[in-house]
């Protein structure tokens, strides 16, 4: 295994990380413990969940993941050797405390308790906020209008100041975003300089293939600021894998059972998806290898959060590791990125 720091701290994970969407709706707690045991085994160190996981989600669904992970680590007696990040739900789910889930410092702590109990823990390695709290691009939305009732919305300060408070506590020891802009990643950077406030670790934004957004703006901030990316759908929620080419859709696979993720099966994503077909068949390589070399291979990156359903995709994703690209790949791969950029957002 390879690792990288998170942020400036000096935790070393990963350059794998082991996300856990799945675990609770797709997959038992017996193929969860089969899944972190085998991880462990191959030096991974790094797991990913949130409070709103299994997916899809809902309030039946709602810390199912977390409760699987905490039994992990009641019966395997080893929180110490996994650095764990998890997060709290932004707004928008009636579900989670009452439809008030912003990020102030009271429901913060209602969300932090409830996640430090379902994990069997006193201690979160890096809380994460899922989504931003004020209205913004993210989950594939493209234009970016103002919203009136938020015109004024400036509550940066405050969120570090509410986190600041669980470092202290020890409930947390750092901190990260998810799901956000260059404007959000930079106030919160310049705030913690400016006001000596907790300092963002980590951006988890997806990141792929078929989605390099994240190298407009974004990537000069994670390498100039030492705050890297924790990059999720690496595999465009499976569709780089192959999976769904020629229409295909198979049974039992995320984009078949499940809506919400119709963007990744676009007819111009189809298409990227079948030029990096030829191009894996080219070097005699799997989809699945290509995709995460490319990923792995990215300076800005911190940690590629993969996921699976089997234990076959779980292996072949880690193997991935092993896979270097060469500099003549590369150029393919940017050649046909340049000609259907950024298909699947």
């Amino acid at each position: 295994m390879k690792f990288k720091k998170l942020g400036n701290t000096d935790l070393d994970v990963s350059l794998i990380c082991l996300g856990t969407m799945t675990w609770g709706t797709q997959n038992s707690e017996k193929d969860a413990f089969e899944q972190m045991d085998y991880s462990i085994d191959q030096g991974i160190n790094f797991f990913d969940t949130a409070e709103i996981y299994s997916v899809p989600p809902d309030s039946v669904s709602y810390g199912k993941t977390e409760k699987m992970i905490g039994n992990w680590f009641e019966k395997r007696k080893n929180r110490d050797k996994i650095i764990l990040a998890s997060k709290i739900a932004g707004p928008g789910c009636d579900w989670i405390r009452g439809g008030e889930n912003s990020f102030s410092e009271e429901k913060m702590g209602e969300a932090i308790e409830g996640s430090l109990k379902r994990l069997k823990t006193d201690y979160i390695d890096l809380y994460q906020l899922h989504w931003p709290e004020r209205s913004t691009n993210y989950f594939g939305r493209r234009d970016y209008t103002i919203n009136e009732k938020e015109r004024e919305w400036n509550d940066f300060e405050s969120i570090l100041q509410a986190l600041e408070k669980f470092i202290k506590s020890g409930k947390i020891r750092y901190i990260g975003i998810s799901n956000e802009t260059p404007y959000g990643l930079s106030r919160y950077i310049e705030l913690s300089k400016s006001k000596n406030l907790p300092r963002m670790m980590s951006v988890q934004n997806p990141y792929s293939l078929v989605n390099r957004t994240y190298e407009i703006g974004m990537s000069e901030i994670s390498i100039r600021e030492k705050c890297g990316l924790l990059a999720y759908y690496p595999l465009a929620s499976g569709a780089l894998s192959g999976k769904y080419r020629n229409n295909q859709m198979p049974k039992n696979t995320r984009l078949t059972l499940f809506k919400g993720w119709e963007r990744h099966l676009n007819p111009l994503a189809r298409k990227a998806y079948d030029e990096y077909y030829k191009l894996s068949k080219e070097y005699n390589i799997t989809m699945v290898q290509l995709a995460h070399a490319f990923v792995n291979s990215r300076s800005f990156i911190t940690s590629n959060i993969i996921g699976a359903t089997t234990m076959e995709q779980l292996k072949e994703n880690i193997g991935s590791i092993n896979i270097k690209l060469t500099e003549e790949m590369i150029e393919k791969i940017n050649l046909i990125h340049n000609n259907n950029p950024n298909p699947s957002p």
